[in-house]
């Protein structure tokens, strides 16, 4: 193998393995597990989710105009367009979602069509005498052009690490300061009525700031889930959150008010049950409430709770922070060093769930390559 080549990517995951697939040739992709695609394996339990049918810059936490520009190079179409012309099957399992059977047969394909990819551990990277001097703890290689695709660091069981964030502040560059994101919430000890509620769930509307997600959440034994909580957990820095647990006005499903409240709720019976306990309310009939009980009612459109904190890095889907857009070009080449692109999660860009993220791994990977082929618009480049 020869050690000089035009680019070499740093990172075998979907960014980086898409990118080496466009190059084709004269590139070489260093990874440092021992498998490709590790992350792509796992996702969604072996099911990528890999897009969206609807995606734009507002499903994204991040620099808004660099990731629509981004989007509009390659597109959920593109992305689209370019699986089927690969023969790569994806079914629309969930509304609007477009997921793999297998997240195997992504893998698959890459190992197939990917063929240049050396494992060792990243070292360092330096740019000296007009190139770059990729240093790993097996060789030392050489490139014009250097793509970091290292990812972001959650799933460190998967081999993460922060070695992109590392490469970027050698050369000069700011990190958005890493979080975890797509994770869980674990509660202060005024929700620990939450914990009693395990394995219960619903659809219900959470609110962070501006954002609203009408999706299912899930209580769990240490605090809070679900997709509607995952979603809200990337734009959740402090503070509190909102969860409307009902469709409509509380006091709109009270027929009969010689009924008792949880017999006219459409919630399930452990949750209401639990709520007004914590609320120090009996399960009594309608027109025996107070006002200041049905003050503790309307608590159901608008229960305002601030995080204990999340998961961790451990159990987040993805890594919210990263490298500063501000620093780079639309094409992600860095403003400090000619040659020298960053792509994928190891970017301060980040997408809700439901396929947004592998969108951006993707789309990233395509405008470094327009970059790295000096192709300012995509001319003559489509799927």
């Amino acid at each position: 193998m020869s050690n000089l080549f035009n680019t070499i990517i740093l990172g075998g995951g979907a960014s980086g393995l898409f990118l080496g697939s466009l190059l084709r040739k004269n590139y070489l992709i260093i990874e440092h597990n021992k498998e490709i695609g590790a992350k792509i394996k796992v996702s969604g339990g072996g099911k990528c989710n890999i897009t969206n049918k609807i995606v734009s810059e507002n499903n994204y936490r991040g620099d808004k105009e660099l990731v629509k520009k981004t989007l509009n190079r390659f597109s959920n179409k593109n992305l689209l367009n370019w699986l089927k012309n690969n023969n790569l099957e994806v079914i629309e399992a969930k509304k609007n979602q477009y997921f793999f059977k297998s997240s195997e047969v992504l893998v698959s394909f890459f190992k197939r069509n990917v063929k240049n990819i050396y494992k060792a551990k990243i070292v360092e990277v330096k740019f000296e005498n007009d190139k770059f001097k990729v240093v790993t703890d097996k060789k030392i290689f050489y490139a014009k052009n250097v793509v970091v695709a290292t990812g972001g660091i959650s799933f460190r069981k998967l081999g993460a690490s922060d070695i992109g964030y590392r490469i970027a502040e050698s050369f000069s560059h700011s990190i958005i300061p890493p979080r975890p994101s797509l994770v869980r919430f674990t509660v202060q000890r005024s929700e620990s009525w939450f914990k009693n509620l395990s394995g219960v769930g619903f659809g219900a509307e959470v609110s962070v700031g501006d954002k609203k997600f009408k999706q299912n959440i899930l209580f769990s034994h240490k605090g809070i889930t679900g997709p509607a909580i995952l979603n809200a957990s990337l734009w959740w820095d402090k503070g509190k959150i909102i969860i409307n647990f009902l469709k409509k006005d509380v006091f709109s499903y009270f027929k009969n008010p010689n009924k008792q409240i949880s017999t006219q709720l459409p919630l399930p019976k452990r949750f209401v049950k639990e709520f007004l306990i914590s609320q120090n309310l009996k399960d009594k009939k309608i027109k025996e409430l107070k006002p200041s009980e049905k003050e503790k009612l309307r608590l159901l459109n608008s229960y305002e709770f601030a995080p204990a904190g999340t998961f961790g890095l451990e159990r987040a889907e993805v890594t919210k922070g990263g490298v500063n857009t501000n620093e780079l070009s639309v094409f992600l080449e860095s403003k400090f060093q000619k040659g020298l692109y960053f792509a994928g999660e190891v970017v301060d860009i980040t997408g809700e769930l439901g396929g947004y993220n592998f969108q951006w791994a993707f789309s990233s990977a395509y405008s470094v390559y327009l970059g790295i082929i000096s192709l300012k618009k995509g001319e003559n480049e489509t799927y």
